[in-house]
């Protein structure tokens, strides 16, 4: 019900936009919102969860359920011993380009009263994720075209993730 979600197209292959982001701290290289990515525990070739450091200090860990090697995964994501966010990240090929999708489900706060929620949701919540999901996949793309590490806020600050 409350899922956001956003898509690219980039000129990339499926293969070298899976090999991008299934290697081992990918978010280092094109999220310009991350000041740290690092595995936490892995088996064989594949990330079974890692830590994600914000510009602002903010850690979060990231516990990956789905792993389907060419197409994407699922993941869940949150602050040590709190609520976790469902995150899917999708590669959907073309015939002259590839599609990248970041899905969001985002944890329901107790902060916020449930009668409430829809409310935040549709005028804060989702806005500002649209426009971090936008940011993140614009320096995926920005990386795969010029295969140079996004620097930090390179599409504008967010409020959540930098410092003020």
């Amino acid at each position: 019900m409350f899922k956001i979600s956003n898509t690219i197209k980039v000129e990339n292959t499926a293969d070298e936009v899976w090999d991008l982001i299934s290697s081992p701290g990918h978010l280092n290289l094109f999220h310009p919102f991350c000041k740290e990515n690092n595995v936490l525990e892995s088996k064989n070739t594949v990330i079974v969860k890692d830590q994600l450091i914000y510009l602002n200090g903010l850690t979060y860990y990231r516990s990956f359920t789905e792993w389907h090697p060419g197409l994407g995964y699922g993941l869940k994501i949150g602050s040590k011993n709190a609520k976790e966010s469902e995150v899917k990240w999708q590669i959907i090929e073309n015939q002259d380009l590839t599609c990248v999708k970041i899905s969001v489900k985002p944890y329901v706060s107790t902060k916020i009263p449930r009668l409430l929620y829809p409310f935040f949701h549709y005028f804060l919540i989702r806005p500002k994720l649209k426009s971090y999901l936008s940011s993140v996949l614009n320096g995926l793309r920005y990386y795969l075209i010029h295969k140079k590490e996004v620097k930090p806020n390179q599409f504008g600050k967010h409020s959540w993730f930098t410092q003020t």
